[in-house]
């Protein structure tokens, strides 16, 4: 069940907030396991099993670790929840890909028949979710939960379980708990914070299905054109990058903004990273809750960056390796999680220095030119068609450097492609703060406050005020028909 569909928006969520509104405290996380356990079953039926069991054997786990905290008994728990989270991911997301390489290398004559194991909605997501509170419990750093629906209900919780963004235990542990947000506020009693949540739901909504998708039938149209031409590699590139950006983008704002719906704060997961000026400020800004994750849980214990330097690269390598392993099956997410290894590698012990000292114009072009190889390696399985493109975008293929067709659709998506590429960016945002403090608002607060030692009217605030309530109202109106028209509303992570 997509976000952005009818069914979600005009039966599950009006269903949803009529039971978890009106519930006792105390009863709130049962409601919540049982509608995202209903959820994923409509998705996903008998697959809901494997999230159940996967839920069941970390909250075991986690009770022995603290059972037997600082024995080898807790250390033998925390190995075999790691390895039965990983089995799990293996078996569903790779078992094909090593059956095949397998083949191809020592069993051509006579291969192996593939498993053929459909991939579970969400497990790269809910493995690492479940496994970073064992890891977590045996630090010490959050206690066992010993109520088996509450941490149920945080594995299975259904705004962030499919895609997103990584939600860790020690987030919500205390909301969980204690029915509180992050800043201490009862769930139950959190209307201002409900008000946002739609708000931020909606605007996610928008990036998704007007945006993104606008922007995914554009990149397939001109990969698929048969025509290519230097410009339309790149044109079908960053209308794939863009795409990517506010598919998944948009999608994490949707799961914050449910999330803070039913009283839960969770952490943000982009912060315009195409305004980047370098590849390590990309990485600090584009899913930083799964950049987060292997920084602590793998990048850190292997070393980091505090050993000798062979090791710091190892340590890069492997992350990356394993990044890249992490979204996909398929040997062009390897190389895509090597290419940044590389440039990471670079900006480390190389050229990182340079690229600081360098005009911000210059660091800018510099990071996106990088970041554009990148998306091409990440979109691209069949590796012969990966050189094609790549060759393709340097010049390098006898094709010409543009053509009427290419000019035509240049021309008819130009706007779009201007309008993504400022919606990208914190311009539109620092515009209606500008504003709203202008007229002597906060954006926060939503109040007036003083200024030059004057109140300023509330006339103007309220009327901005209802400006973006009806410009909220407009948009659902515009997503809801873009969904009923439109047969083309994928969400690329689902397959990752």
């Amino acid at each position: 069940m997509l976000f952005s569909s009818v069914s979600f928006l005009y039966y599950y969520l009006p269903i949803l907030f009529m039971g978890y509104g009106f519930v006792p405290r105390k009863y709130k996380n049962l409601v919540l396991l049982l509608f995202s356990l209903f959820f994923y079953f409509f998705g996903e039926g008998v697959y809901i099993f494997i999230l159940i069991f996967s839920s069941l054997v970390d909250y075991v786990h986690g009770l022995m670790i603290e059972k037997y905290r600082g024995t080898w008994q807790a250390k033998a728990a925390l190995v075999s929840s790691v390895v039965i989270n990983v089995g799990l991911l293996a078996t569903f997301k790779y078992s094909d890909f090593f059956v095949e390489n397998l083949n191809a290398l020592f069993f051509r004559e006579t291969p192996f028949a593939l498993p053929g194991l459909a991939l579970p909605l969400g497990i790269s997501f809910y493995t690492f979710q479940t496994m970073s509170y064992t890891i977590d419990v045996y630090r010490g750093d959050v206690k066992a939960q010993r109520n088996f629906v509450n941490f149920a209900a945080y594995v299975t919780m259904f705004p962030q379980l499919v895609a997103g963004p990584i939600v860790r235990y020690s987030d919500v542990a205390a909301q969980m708990e204690r029915g509180q947000n992050s800043s201490g506020n009862d769930r139950r009693a959190a209307w201002e914070q409900f008000g946002r949540g739609v708000e931020r739901f909606i605007v996610g909504m928008g990036k998704k299905v007007i945006i993104a998708n606008s922007l995914g039938e554009l990149s397939k149209t001109l990969y698929d054109s048969g025509e290519p031409t230097v410009a339309l590699y790149w044109i079908a590139m960053a209308s794939f990058s863009m795409q990517i950006y506010f598919d998944f983008s948009g999608y994490s704002d949707m799961a914050i903004g449910l999330g803070r719906m039913i009283g839960f704060s969770f952490p943000e997961n982009f912060n315009y990273p195409f305004v980047s000026q370098s590849i390590v400020e990309f990485w600090r800004r584009w899913h930083m809750t799964l950049s987060r994750w292997f920084r602590d849980y793998v990048y850190i214990p292997l070393g980091g960056g505090r050993c000798r330097l062979g090791k710091q690269i190892r340590n890069i390598v492997i992350v990356w390796f394993l990044t890249g392993f992490w979204h996909g099956a398929s040997w062009n997410f390897i190389l895509w999680g090597l290419y940044f290894a590389v440039l990471l590698v670079g900006e480390k012990l190389l050229w990182g220095r340079a690229v600081a000292k360098a005009p911000r114009v210059l660091r800018h072009m510099y990071t996106l030119f990088l970041l554009s190889f990148s998306f091409v390696i990440f979109d691209t399985v069949d590796l012969g068609l990966l050189w094609e493109r790549l060759t393709g975008m340097m010049g390098l293929a006898s094709i010409p450097f543009a053509d009427e067709f290419t000019l035509y659709y240049l021309k008819s998506y130009g706007v779009l492609l201007l309008v993504s590429a400022v919606a990208a960016t914190p311009l539109p945002v620092r515009l209606y703060g500008k504003i709203r403090t202008r007229l002597g608002g906060d954006m926060r607060s939503m109040e007036v406050v003083e200024a030059d030692g004057a109140m300023k009217p509330q006339r103007q605030l309220r009327l901005l005020d209802v400006l973006e309530i009806c410009a909220v109202a407009f948009m659902v109106v515009i997503c809801t028909a873009y969904i009923v028209d439109s047969s083309f509303n994928p969400f690329l992570y689902f397959r990752f």
